[in-house]
Formats: C-alpha cells, sequence, structure tokens
C-alpha cells in the first residue's frame, strides 16, 4: 500500500509532554488487581504479593533494532512489548505490567506516535498487561523504545538458566529461524524499492516468515502446558539472539555441556524454501537467526515420555557434562563444536 503523503500530522510540539501522555495512554484500560495506581501520578502503584517479583527491561533503538523502512508503527509498538513479555515467561511467570518510555525527533508526528501506542495497546489487551507508566522526551536523531516489564511468579515455580543436570532433555517450543529469513526479505525488498519505488513487492510466499519477524508472539502458554502435564522444567531462557548463544548461556550458568542434534532441529516449510532461495544453511539460521522469540528449556529425562508426542515442543538434545563441550551431532553422525553467532550489540557493525 503507497502511503498518503496528504493525510494530517500533528506536531508533537502543539500537546506538550503531558498532553502527549495524557493523549496516548487514555484508551488504555487496568486488567491485574495487583496494578492500584497506573498511570497519573509521580509513580505506579502496586500491590504487595506473596509470590516473586520479576523485572526485565529492554532498550530498542532506530537503526540498530529496527528500521522504519519496512517496520509499521503499530507493529513496532506490538514487537517491543512481546521482547519484554518473552524474558518475563523465560523465569516461568507471568506478566501483569509495563512501563514505556520513548525519545523521538521531531519528525515524529502525533498521528506517528499513535499507531505506535496502538499496536502496545494491542499487546496489552492480548496478554493482559497493564501500562502503569514511563515517560517522553525529544531525541536529536530517530526513535529509542525503552519497555520494562513487571511479572510474578510463585517461589517454588520459578526457573532460571541455571538449573540444567547432566542427561536432562533439551526441548524448544514452535519452531526456528523463521524471523531471521524474514528480515532477509525485508531487506531484499527495501533494497528493490529503492532502485525502483514503483516495484510493489509480492509477498504471498513469505507470510509467514515476515509475519514472525514484525509481529511476533511471545510465548505465554508454554508455562500452563508444561504444568498440564506436570512437567517442572529445570532451566529456561528464551531465543532472542540465536539457539546456539541461548544454549550457551543456560550451560555456563548451569556448569554443563550439551548435545544438539541436527535432525531434530524445528523448521518450518517456509523456512526451508527460503533457505534454498537466499542460498542459506538451514541449520546455521536455526542455531543462530535470533528474533524467534521461543522458549529454550530443559527437563529431566524422566519426562521424556510426557512431552515427546506435544505438538507445541520438541526435544533436541541433551545435557552432559561440563568437560564434554557444547557439540552439535550432524544428519551425517559428526560432532561439531557448537559457537554462538547471535546478535550482539558490542560487535563491530
Amino acid at each position: 500500500m503507497l502511503e498518503d503523503k496528504n493525510t494530517q500530522k500533528t506536531s508533537l510540539a502543539d500537546l506538550g509532554e503531558f498532553g502527549l501522555i495524557n493523549h496516548i495512554t487514555q484508551y488504555f484500560n487496568i486488567e491485574n488487581s495487583s496494578t492500584i495506581k497506573a498511570i497519573g501520578d509521580d509513580a505506579a502503584v502496586l500491590g504487595a504479593s506473596e509470590k516473586q517479583t520479576l523485572v526485565t527491561t529492554d532498550l530498542l533503538i532506530e537503526g540498530v533494532h529496527f528500521n522504519l523502512g519496512y517496520m509499521p508503527l503499530k507493529h513496532l509498538g506490538y514487537k517491543a512489548v512481546m521482547v519484554n513479555l518473552s524474558d518475563v515467561y523465560a523465569m516461568n511467570g507471568v506478566a501483569e505490567q509495563i512501563t514505556v518510555s520513548i525519545a523521538v525527533s521531531n519528525r515524529f508526528s502525533l498521528e506517528a506516535i499513535e499507531e505506535l501506542y496502538a499496536g502496545i495497546q494491542l499487546a496489552c489487551e492480548t496478554y493482559k498487561v497493564d501500562l502503569v507508566g514511563g515517560d517522553t522526551t525529544s531525541s536529536t536523531k530517530g526513535m529509542l523504545i525503552s519497555i520494562t516489564a513487571i511479572g510474578k511468579v510463585e517461589k517454588e515455580d520459578i526457573v532460571y538458566r541455571s538449573g540444567a543436570k547432566e542427561t536432562d532433555l533439551v526441548v524448544v517450543s514452535g519452531d526456528l529461524g523463521a524471523a531471521y529469513l524474514g528480515l532477509q526479505v525485508l531487506e531484499r525488498e527495501k533494497q528493490v524499492f529503492q532502485v525502483d519505488p514503483n516495484n510493489q513487492p509480492d509477498l504471498e510466499n513469505y507470510t509467514y516468515l515476515i509475519e514472525r519477524q514484525l509481529k511476533p508472539e511471545a510465548r505465554k502458554d508454554v508455562a500452563s502446558l508444561l504444568k498440564g502435564m506436570e512437567i517442572k522444567a529445570t532451566s529456561m531462557i528464551d531465543i532472542s539472539d540465536g539457539l546456539s548463544s541461548e544454549l550457551m548461556h543456560i550451560c555456563s550458568q548451569s556448569k554443563v555441556g550439551c548435545k544438539i542434534y541436527e535432525e531434530k532441529l524445528p523448521l518450518d516449510p517456509q523456512v526451508i524454501s527460503a533457505c534454498e532461495e537466499f542460498e542459506l544453511d538451514s541449520t546455521m539460521v536455526a542455531l543462530s537467526g535470533g528474533e524467534d522469540y521461543e522458549l529454550l528449556f530443559t527437563v529431566a529425562i524422566a519426562d521424556f515420555d510426557k512431552i515427546k508426542g506435544n505438538p507445541n515442543f520438541s526435544v533436541i538434545g541433551h545435557i552432559t557434562a561440563e568437560s564434554q563441550g557444547l557439540n552439535l551431532v550432524t544428519r551425517a553422525g559428526q560432532e561439531i563444536e557448537l559457537k554462538a553467532q547471535g546478535w550482539n550489540t558490542k560487535r563491530e557493525q
């Protein structure tokens, strides 16, 4: 769809900071009883409970974490919330509140900020979390978004990265690599558009890949699925930086090794076909792609019969002694060392 260049754009300066905050938050509703006071005072008020409180935050920067050349602002708002909720769910918790702080340059109109907050509101409504605060300020260049998520978990239910034991099974939810390939498709089409602005992309064959990149879903359901199967994960982490990087975090924190099987990695058919088109190795994409926001976790080997047939999960390997290192067993039966090649914000670009 071509953008209508004649639409009215309201300057943010016309509202001022407090006017902007009131305008963009007026339609947010409260979903959780733990939210005593949300927006409108010097601080939010949250009710105390006997549960453990989870707090996580992420900073997203235009040009580093997202590209508005192909990322609609509504999708960006939704995804920014998912990034944080995923961390809460990776602790086996339930997200209840978020705060949102943004810095924007004067090239963004009120209508643009409304679109961003429409995505944030949709995420809040879908995942039953409350917007309880934040901040807005100006930026000399582009957009920055910082979101903090707050959640709760029973003390006995919390899952850390450090609990994996030898012989535990390594399990992943959903499938891997689609978000990375969605990014490749969007980058390619952006370059084509820059050469010929009249060229309209045909994205019909990439719908799943693009959705996984632009509108990922945090795995809120995993905790209840495991509880229903009477399984307690021994360690857990969300897959934001790539499977291999996350495995290294679990193994490092748990002081163990692991063995992962190439043939067990879950791949969507669109991932396989896109890898062939882009001449990419599907295993490398699954291991290093990132932004899948699936959950990677370990369970006791005694739970194998409970989890092996569940369509939501794939058992991809097992935990070994630390001395054995981290290894991938190829389809040919060869063992090669796993290396982290996921997203690193400190790496030279």
